[in-house]
């Protein structure tokens, strides 16, 4: 089995331009539409915190997305860290 179908999780924190741009639902119904779940969440320094759980590649797809965004974003970077997988996430869900 190859390291892509694997089941993981990435923490990811997107800056740029993406609070107040409908980043959070955008990033809920990519994540969604690809099985995975997670949150996404509005931070106090204008990044967006994204948790996401499922398939290696599912989660590299995810990150292509995200680094397009929605139209009024500009996304500036990505930061990626692979962490533990937990067994609390059963959904995609935007977190306030």
């Amino acid at each position: 089995m190859s390291e892509n179908n694997e089941d993981t999780c990435a923490e990811m924190y997107v800056s740029g331009r993406v609070q107040g741009v409908y980043f959070r639902g955008f990033t809920q119904k990519v994540a969604t539409g690809l099985g995975l779940v997670g949150y996404a969440q509005n931070l106090p320094d204008g990044r967006v915190r994204v948790i996401a759980q499922g398939k290696r590649s599912l989660i590299l797809e995810l990150l292509e997305n995200l680094r397009i965004g929605p139209e009024l974003s500009n996304v500036e970077g990505i930061e990626v860290m692979w962490v533990d997988t937990s067994d609390e996430l059963a959904e995609f869900f935007i977190k306030r």
